[in-house]
């Protein structure tokens, strides 16, 4: 299921395809697990970072994002305030170790990494670490998703040197990228992750690099939107679309410069809903 909602709904991203799938499925069919799976997401906003997310909680919970056994963070909504960075590390143990304790096949996903206070998510290096148990719990079962825009330079210089090289973006490999991206990751002080013991101790299983997307893309993401609201496609209208979208490099116009965010608002202005 993972596999075919991949394929069907997500535009552009192999890496991501490839790398999510046999890091999830690996670890699901793992009786012997040794610690969490850890994934962090990195790519511009509406490149599919939120989007794979529900679709992991989908395919391995019945309700998906609404089970309560799948617990998402939002940096800027949870933890706000950087005065109070010890409570949310009390807080967040708390609520990690609790609902494990329920659950050990809980999800755990946390959104805006990038504006999370650095240092806060150090506080659950434990639970990612190679212990059988801590405090009588297991966390081996658990599944960790971080999701940021942080390392979206480096995975576009990558993107723009196969492009001006005349190579094909599925030409990308993740060796090309993921070494380059977990050390611009742990570098940059406008990410939680900085300079992260998580990353240190090499504790995140994989950095998915979710690449920028092109103008066809943001066109097949119009198309599978408007068949999934039931109404017929009207190619001027997908074309328009894409075409209102902004693009960067200024010169190139390569890569749009929301994703696919925005697509929602603009078919609700051009079909009478």
């Amino acid at each position: 299921a993972l596999q075919e909602s991949l394929d069907r709904k997500l535009f552009g991203q192999h890496l991501v395809n490839k790398v999510v799938v046999k890091a999830v499925k690996g670890f699901l069919n793992n009786t012997k697990t040794k610690k969490p799976l850890a994934l962090s997401l990195h790519g511009w906003t509406g490149t599919g970072k939120n989007f794979v997310s529900k679709i992991i909680a989908e395919s391995i919970y019945k309700r998906g994002l609404q089970s309560k056994y799948v617990h998402q963070f939002v940096a800027t909504l949870h933890f706000p305030h950087a005065h109070s960075i010890n409570l949310y590390k009390d807080q967040l143990q708390s609520w990690i170790r609790g609902n494990v304790s329920i659950c050990p096949r809980s999800l755990f996903i946390f959104d805006e990494m990038d504006k999370m206070h650095a240092g806060l998510i150090d506080s659950i290096k434990p639970f990612l670490d190679y212990y059988e148990f801590l405090d009588g719990v297991s966390y081996r079962q658990a599944i960790f998703i971080f999701l940021s825009n942080a390392g979206a330079e480096k995975i576009t210089e990558v993107a723009l040197d196969f492009w001006r090289n005349g190579r094909t973006r599925e030409d990308i490999q993740i060796t090309d990228i993921q070494n380059a991206l977990s050390v611009s990751v742990f570098n940059n002080k406008n990410s939680g992750f900085w300079h992260s013991t998580l990353i240190d101790r090499n504790l995140i299983d994989y950095f998915v690099p979710f690449l920028p997307l092109e103008y066809k893309h943001v066109k097949m993401c119009v198309r599978v939107e408007i068949e999934s609201r039931g109404y017929a496609v009207d190619e001027d209208i997908l074309t328009r679309i894409a075409d209102e979208m902004t693009y960067f490099p200024r010169e190139e116009r390569i890569y749009s410069d929301k994703g696919c965010k925005t697509v929602d608002a603009k078919l609700d202005y051009y079909y009478d809903f």
